[in-house]
């Protein structure tokens, strides 16, 4: 008798899961809308957090004026 072959497929991770999901339950259209949003949502925060620094940086400099 022989040993049933033994695959090196990688359990898929959360986000593949996911994604899966989401494939199935939503159209192409709507997935595009929500990855669309989600980047914006992350460039949004990208730009508060250089709004941020700039804000720091502007401080600290007119604050060392006299």
């Amino acid at each position: 008798m022989q040993a049933a072959p033994v695959s090196a497929n990688a359990i898929p991770s959360f986000t593949t899961a996911l994604r899966a999901v989401e494939s199935l339950l939503m159209s192409s259209g709507q997935r595009t809308a929500r990855r669309n949003a989600w980047t914006s949502v992350l460039e949004d925060r990208r730009r508060a957090k250089d709004r941020v620094e700039a804000q720091r940086i502007l401080d600290t400099v007119s604050s060392a004026r006299p």
